[in-house]
């Protein structure tokens, strides 16, 4: 097994005494979730997605939702109170994040952004999420997860 990475996220989870483990998987681009779920045969639904997006006003944010949906900018505008919601360009996201698309983790993030997360995560028991590294997830208790992002919870799956 090749050793894990000691990342930003993984920083961030260290210092703040959260318990995780680590799960490094083949990344293939463009595979997302769906790669990691199948490699290690795991619920697609329990791997949640860390995704940077931008208002109009090109305020950033993270926003975080199951592997296996999508989501709905429209309903996420309208539950923030703004206009509009789109994904961030990769360089743009990259630069808000610190981190490279594809391996872009909520945790450790170089600027600190809101967090918007859909509702039906708090629910699971247990996530897998981005460790900060293409090919590199971690899983977390979910509370642990939710307390250190402290997100807004928003009905946005499609």
């Amino acid at each position: 097994m090749p050793k894990a990475p000691v990342t930003q996220a993984v920083r961030a989870l260290r210092a703040a005494k959260v318990d995780f483990e680590d799960h490094p998987y083949s990344y293939i681009d463009g595979g997302g979730t769906a790669q990691f779920a199948r490699e290690h045969g795991v619920d697609e639904h329990l791997v949640v997605k860390t995704l940077i997006m931008e208002d109009e006003r090109g305020n950033a944010m993270i926003v975080l939702m199951h592997g296996d949906r999508q989501v709905s900018t429209q309903a996420l505008a309208r539950a923030i109170g703004v206009k509009r919601v789109q994904p961030c360009a990769p360089a743009i996201a990259d630069k808000h994040s610190g981190y490279q698309v594809g391996g872009t983790s909520p945790f450790g993030t170089r600027r600190p952004m809101p967090v918007y997360c859909e509702s039906g995560i708090a629910a699971l028991p247990r996530i897998y999420i981005n460790g900060g590294k293409r090919g590199y997830m971690i899983s977390l208790a979910t509370a642990d997860a939710l307390a250190f992002l402290k997100p807004t919870r928003v009905e946005m799956a499609t």
